[in-house]
């Protein structure tokens, strides 16, 4: 049974560690993966909530703030002593030395000028006071409602930020997997040229014993073939960098994914499709709204400020001794309004309209920049288009001509030098082609990524 148990929990264990390792991932799953695990959009995520609570901040300024004070002092200064017992409405006449005057009337020697000690020299008191106070704003000339306005605008930055972030990692994977399909084709046709080599090899071989061919020849052949499987090496070694990259956008482990199909169709978008789902146009429109409302956050300078303010408290020498009795309230509001401060608000004023003034031809730059990118993206699609239309032929006589030079060779009317370059020149196409194909997949991704958009 121990035994048993033993190797359940090794099942379990390679059954629970080994998941995702060794599943097969489309581009589909791996965008999937990307929006809910990648690092950096969990940080763009973490921005957006932090932004949330910079809202909360701002509008819970309209509700004032209600705080509990508790105050505690020791002291024999006249003017303290006096206030504390009136505070705790304990004052009483003997505070005015009533009792030294009444003593001197009785006998007959009235004093109106000596400082009565008990008033002047009291004994040191202890002071306990307990009070709760509310304050809330009434009015502030318009200056918390133009915060919460630039808060909302700041949540629609974060936002369209993280959507930045997806889009700029989901354009990098998409990129890898078309890289990866470009590395496993290439490797397919070099392993085609390497068979190729292989035959070609053995048929040297046959033709040394029998005279028809030098060593020389196969020396040649050999080499090819060393440099094939070079190629071959550094693809593989290509690949394995691209699964650690791929792991790291997908912040897991992954050993195996589905490669799409190698060209992709022409997306059907509009350019003024693209400028208004832009991403960088969309959080520049919202820096300008965040402009504006400091215009007006500038402007409530210009109005007064009304607040009101309640408060309840008690007091005594001891900590809320006879606290019913000794408890009293205050209400109040306060107007405030600045009549002059040196210029110093219209300044501010004129500052934050500069600004927005100069955000706003940002924006205008912004749109004028993506379109001329938008203009230049396509251009380089269409004349890579035509590249791959001209090498896709140029691969075709290249095969056709290699072909022929092999048969040639096999009946000595070429050498193996001939062969071998015009082997050279198949695989220096194929792998052109492929780079091409690469390129013009690399700009449709790009154009894409200015509509923000994943496929379209």
């Amino acid at each position: 049974m121990k035994y048993l148990s033993v190797f359940f929990i090794l099942i379990f264990f390679f059954d629970v560690s080994g998941v995702g390792a060794s599943e097969t991932i489309d581009l589909k799953k791996g965008i999937e993966l990307l929006k809910a695990q990648n690092l950096e959009v969990e940080a763009a995520g973490i921005d957006i909530e932090s932004a949330l609570q910079d809202a909360k901040i701002a509008s819970g300024n309209h509700y004032g703030k209600l705080d509990f004070i508790q105050d505690f002092a020791n002291s024999d200064d006249a003017g303290n002593v006096f206030g504390f017992k009136l505070s705790s409405r304990e004052a009483n006449f003997g505070d005015f030395g009533a009792q030294e005057f009444m003593n001197n009337f009785m006998a007959g020697t009235p004093d109106y000028t000596t400082p009565p000690k008990d008033l002047n020299y009291p004994d040191a008191r202890n002071y306990f006071q307990s009070k709760l106070k509310y304050e809330v704003p009434l009015f502030t000339g318009f200056k918390i409602s133009s915060y919460e306005d630039i808060m909302d605008s700041v949540i629609k930055i974060r936002k369209l930020e993280k959507s930045q972030v997806i889009n700029e990692k989901i354009y990098e994977l998409r990129k890898s997997f078309y890289d990866m399909a470009l590395l496993e084709d290439s490797m397919k046709n070099l392993n085609v040229i390497l068979k190729n080599i292989e035959t070609l090899e053995a048929m040297t071989r046959e033709m040394i014993d029998v005279g028809y061919a030098k060593k020389v020849d196969l020396l040649e052949v050999q080499a090819k073939k060393g440099n094939v499987e070079r190629l071959l090496s550094q693809m593989e070694f290509n690949k394995e960098l691209l699964y650690h990259y791929i792991s790291f956008l997908l912040n897991q482990k992954v050993t195996s994914i589905q490669t799409p199909s190698l060209e992709i169709t022409m997306p059907t978008l509009s350019n003024s499709e693209i400028l208004q789902s832009n991403l960088d146009i969309q959080r520049a429109n919202n820096g300008l709204a965040v402009k504006k409302s400091m215009i007006d956050v500038a402007k409530s300078s210009y109005y007064p400020m009304v607040g009101a303010f309640a408060e309840v408290s008690t007091a005594d020498d001891k900590f809320l001794n006879h606290a019913e009795d000794h408890q009293s309230y205050t209400l109040g509001a306060r107007l405030t309004f600045n009549i002059f401060n040196g210029g110093v608000d219209g300044a501010n004023i004129e500052k934050s309209r500069l600004e927005y003034m100069k955000t706003k031809s940002q924006v205008a730059l912004a749109n004028s920049g993506i379109e001329l990118q938008i203009q230049k993206i396509r251009t380089e699609i269409e004349s890579l288009g035509k590249d791959i239309e001209s090498l896709k032929k140029e691969l075709t006589l290249a095969d056709a001509i290699y072909s022929n030079y092999e048969a040639r060779y096999r009946e000595k009317l070429a050498s193996m030098s001939d062969v071998i370059i015009k082997q050279s020149e198949q695989i220096q196409k194929i792998l052109q082609l492929q780079q091409t194909i690469n390129k013009r997949n690399e700009r449709i991704f790009a154009l894409e990524k200015l509509a923000n958009g994943e496929e379209k």
